[in-house]
């Protein structure tokens, strides 16, 4: 199918980007005669060239404007959404065609494509658009990314403990992480990783599990530097946000907690080494901008986070029956 410039749509977070891995990978070769330019953050830019997923990145802020030159793309895809607000900035550039799934665009004229799922698991919903537009095999499973230079053998790094996360309602309490970081230090060393705005809240568990300052590393890495650090980690112990799916991009083994939102629906692959923590019912979600924490992550205690994680050989940490 040649065109002459095929622009995605998917303007959005680490996770969110990771999670189109698979779909951008099918599109990549169905654009493979044709430049294949990404529109989302620019911060993004050297993990979408660790995925090899496409040719340029064009900065867009999520639901902005593309900043698109030059003739108009002959395939638009909205990788993004489901909604207008991600079908009109496309049409703007005029594609020779735009490929989306079903629902309102400009002026509320109906978009054909397939029908959005609000059951479906995020890598395969995007897996699905592509091939039922473009007629391309799209794997889920296909979501690995190149390892940086200059990072750790697998498995030789340390244990990253990642307590923050968008929302307070996906946010594990920190006392909790911080008795996670504790026993696991019994074993290996331990760094506590967040953004710049959550360097409070890591250096709070750091110094709660006793662990040395060195070990707060939130705000001290980019996103090129955390993508090195969880490529060689031994483990990853996080909520259901970013860094979670770096551990899947990388095969880093990985504890994920998850509430209010389940994994059915954002989990990590189920045949890697990741065990995924939940507590809710079916695909029952709560508010993943809440204020709070949901009442479902709550209920995932520190013995089971524990169990759940891999025993290191000079492991002297008692570890029951995982539920997960």
């Amino acid at each position: 199918m040649p065109v002459r410039r095929c622009l995605v749509l998917r303007a959005l977070g680490l996770g969110d980007l990771l999670a189109g891995v698979p779909a951008l990978r099918a599109l990549r070769r169905a654009c493979r005669d044709s430049d294949l330019v990404l529109a989302a953050p620019r911060a993004l830019a050297g993990l979408v060239d660790l995925a090899g997923v496409a040719d340029s990145v064009v900065d867009t802020p999520e639901l902005g404007p593309v900043a698109w030159t030059g003739p108009p793309p002959g395939l638009a895809v909205d990788l993004h959404g489901n909604g207008p607000a991600s079908k009109i900035p496309l049409q703007a550039l005029g594609p020779g065609r735009l490929l989306a799934f079903a629902g309102p665009g400009r002026d509320g004229e109906p978009v054909a494509g397939p029908a959005w799922r609000r059951d479906e698991h995020e890598r395969r919903r995007w897996c699905r658009l592509v091939p039922e537009g473009l007629g391309v095999a799209a794997d889920p499973a296909d979501l690995r990314v190149r390892r940086p230079p200059g990072a750790e053998p697998p498995g030789t790094g340390p244990v990253v403990v990642h307590p923050g996360a968008a929302s307070a309602s996906r946010r594990w309490p920190p006392d909790r992480f911080a008795q996670v970081a504790a026993r696991l230090a019994e074993d290996a060393p331990v760094v506590v990783t967040g953004s710049s705005g959550e360097r409070a809240l890591a250096d709070g568990v750091r110094r709660a599990a006793g662990l040395p300052a060195e070990a707060t590393l939130a705000g001290r890495t980019d996103l090129t530097a955390l993508a090195t650090l969880v490529a060689g980690a031994r483990l990853v112990v996080s909520g259901d946000t970013g860094i979670a799916h770096l551990a899947s991009a990388f095969a880093t083994p990985s504890v994920v907690l998850f509430g209010p939102t389940p994994p059915a629906l954002w989990g990590p692959p189920e045949d890697g080494p990741h065990r995924a923590l939940w507590h809710g019912v079916g695909i029952e979600s709560g508010d993943p901008h809440g204020a709070t924490p949901d009442p479902r992550l709550l209920r995932i205690e520190v013995e089971e986070v524990l169990a759940s994680c891999p025993p290191h050989p000079r492991s002297s940490v008692r570890r029951g029956t995982a539920q997960a």
